[in-house]
């Protein structure tokens, strides 16, 4: 069998058509794509806004930015992610750590979060930004930390990358709670312009602050400037921002990829049902479900239970047979990097056994129940140490 990704993108004559209608046209950057993209994403996800970014860890950092993150913030995240979930934070020159996991859930534990608010108001050292992950695409519990963050003063900075089509408490995730909410367009991710991101947000003024931002800090909205407008022609620099625009191009495979976002999440949904059901009698655990909350299956990842197999074991066996698995991911705090700031084996311990044993499998709407059964299949014969299916 040929070799299987643990992830692909999806792309049809349709998404190609689209590209190549901007190809002949008059813009390749800055046109009219980047808008009807926005707001087919806003829609979509029931925000006011919706801002396009170049990738997820500029919007990370942008929207890091526009809640006044700088040095001498303090921003908490989950050590289950991949890095930029943190770095954007270091970014701006503040200060990180981390709150860990719910071992079911995988995603920011509400009394490991609870627990850390109440020391950190004894000793002065709330958090500006709480940064909570959904992790594989499924939804945090973002109506409790809502609440949370209304008592204790620091804002919600959703990173969504994994969530794109997610839905919870009944709205689309992107909608509700968060500050701001950032999603991935990157080419393993649900909806692809090859790179890409989004925020949302339904505040005004952090959407204004960001289309300066993403712009080298530019504005050519007279209400906006420091002086009379010397012609038509004229723009000024208000602050400091980057170039993290997203082109036409992009813009447009975006917009006909979110045309097929219900189709695409049917898919992974029917797939990751499936994997429930050919894996369940395996000494697995099971990626989380919850009534309240719909995934978007980014992800299907499982843990392998111990005693048994070793993850390495198992995952060379994958790997030998021809099957892209994955391990997502590395807990954080344990990189190098965060070694250097403090940060060490043993600090989030949730994070770290979810770790030892994470294998992520195979999982992208053109998978086939072939595919699928040939997964499971070799997992079964890894777990039961008797090498390929």
């Amino acid at each position: 069998m040929a070799f299987i990704p643990y992830s692909a993108q999806s792309i049809d004559e349709a998404d190609i058509a689209a590209v190549t209608a901007v190809l002949r046209a008059d813009f390749l950057t800055q046109g009219p794509a980047i808008p009807t993209f926005e707001t087919a994403f806003a829609q979509r996800h029931g925000s006011r806004h919706a801002i396009a970014m170049s990738n997820a860890t500029a919007a990370l950092h942008l929207a890091c930015l526009a809640l006044g993150v700088g040095p001498g913030s303090l921003v908490w995240t989950s050590p289950n992610s991949f890095v930029a979930s943190a770095n954007c934070a270091r970014y701006c020159g503040a200060d990180v750590d981390f709150v860990d996991i719910d071992p079911k859930t995988r995603n920011m534990s509400l009394d490991r979060l609870r627990e850390k608010l109440v020391a950190a108001e004894v000793s002065g050292h709330l958090p500006k930004v709480v940064i909570p992950v959904d992790f594989a695409g499924f939804s945090c519990d973002l109506r409790e930390m809502r609440a949370l963050a209304d008592q204790y003063g620091f804002a919600i900075l959703e990173d969504a990358s994994h969530a794109t089509g997610a839905s919870y408490l009944g709205a689309p995730t992107g909608s509700a709670w968060a500050d701001l909410s950032v999603f991935s367009f990157h080419a393993v991710k649900i909806v692809t312009t090859a790179e890409g991101g989004m925020i949302t947000t339904n505040d005004d003024a952090l959407a204004e602050s960001l289309l300066n931002l993403r712009s080298h800090g530019i504005t050519r909205d007279a209400a906006l400037m420091r002086g009379e407008p010397d012609g038509p022609w004229y723009y000024e620099q208000i602050e400091l921002g980057y170039n993290y625009r997203l082109t036409d191009l992009q813009a447009a495979l975006g917009t006909n990829q979110l045309a097929r976002l219900s189709a695409m999440h049917e898919r992974r949904v029917a797939l990751a049902d499936r994997y429930d059901s050919i894996l369940a009698d395996l000494p697995l655990d099971l990626p989380p479900r919850a009534n309240d909350r719909d995934s978007a299956w980014h992800l299907y990842v499982v843990e392998i239970r111990q005693p048994g197999p070793s993850r390495k074991a198992v995952f060379e066996t994958l790997r030998e047979a021809g099957i892209g698995v994955n391990v997502h991911y590395i807990p954080i705090h344990t990189q190098p990097y965060y070694r250097s700031l403090g940060f060490k084996q043993g600090d989030f311990p949730a994070a770290e056994a979810y770790y030892a044993n994470a294998i992520s499998l195979p999982l992208f709407p053109a998978l086939t129940e072939e595919q699928q059964d040939y997964v499971a299949s070799t997992l079964r014969a890894a777990l039961a140490g008797g090498g390929t299916a």
